[in-house]
């Protein structure tokens, strides 16, 4: 593994990590992460990955992680960013990937907000497809029973008022999703509130962005997610209107396991039975993918 630092828009310092391949190069992987979830959480599957013969990139989106702001420990006080940014991050990490590897394919592995930010790149052209992992759309009635019973607390009440009084979102103390800048909790929340997610809140250009993609996705989701639908789901997936797109269930049972949930799919746990599925799922995006 090889750590190095990459430069964004706005000059913003984006920590990288580079997983190179044991055998012959098949192409590029970035690892876009969930919300608050810093690389580190990608590590052992990333390295696996590359043992599969994958260069696999993993990141910190500006203001988290390895990427935090050099302030006095790390502080996010008054730290500016927002989701776009961080869509920015996601491209300058898929401009590097590709560099590297120009002449072979570069496909995205989204978890979460990871499948969400595609829509969004600049770069879509440099990307062959997207492997969407326990992802769908936020919107706050398309959650997870569980969840959705205490959202309304946490976007009406908790978000606005830790956000207001310390200057970015608290997670960590309040050990909800994890420290955010104020301009990424703020611009989510309004997206969670919105029937139609990013493309309601922000309107009409983002749908077009959206619209524009026309690399293959793959939707794998968890029929334990205690935060993501199927519904959530098809929601954020049909948001990539004009791309070949698919959605596939997985459930528990089918790896003779009792739990998955939306963070186990990258858990070690799951190395012998799971990840060499979602390396066949890779083999898929390489063919047309099937409405």
């Amino acid at each position: 593994m090889v750590a190095l630092t990459i430069q964004a828009s706005g000059g913003a310092s984006i920590a990288l990590r580079i997983y190179e391949p044991d055998s012959p190069d098949r192409g590029s992987v970035v690892i876009g992460g969930a919300m608050g979830v810093r690389q580190d959480f990608y590590a052992p599957f990333a390295q696996w990955l590359s043992r599969q013969g994958w260069r696999v990139a993993t990141f910190d989106y500006r203001g988290s992680g390895d990427s935090a702001p050099d302030t006095p420990n790390g502080s996010l006080r008054g730290f500016k960013a927002n989701l776009f940014d961080w869509t920015r991050d996601y491209e300058a990490v898929i401009d590097h990937a590709h560099a590297l590897l120009p002449q072979q394919p570069l496909y995205l592995l989204g978890h979460s907000l990871g499948a969400q930010l595609p829509g969004l790149i600049n770069n879509q052209h440099k990307v062959s497809g997207l492997l969407s992992v326990a992802a769908g759309s936020g919107y706050w009635r398309e959650n997870a029973p569980q969840l959705k019973r205490i959202v309304p607390y946490f976007w009406f009440i908790l978000v606005p008022l830790a956000t207001r009084l310390c200057g970015y979102f608290p997670g960590r103390r309040l050990k909800k999703v994890g420290d955010l800048p104020a301009g990424v909790i703020m611009q989510w929340r309004k997206w969670c509130l919105n029937p139609r997610y990013s493309v309601g809140a922000e309107g009409e250009a983002v749908r077009l962005r959206y619209a524009n993609v026309t690399f293959p996705v793959l939707a794998l989701s968890i029929t334990d997610d205690e935060l993501m639908t199927l519904r959530g789901t098809h929601s954020l997936i049909n948001l990539y209107e004009n791309a070949p797109r698919e959605v596939q269930c997985i459930a528990p049972a089918d790896l003779a396991v009792r739990r998955i949930g939306h963070f186990g799919p990258f858990r070690r746990e799951h190395e012998v039975l799971l990840w060499p599925r979602i390396g066949q799922w890779f083999n898929g995006l390489a063919r047309p993918v099937t409405e």
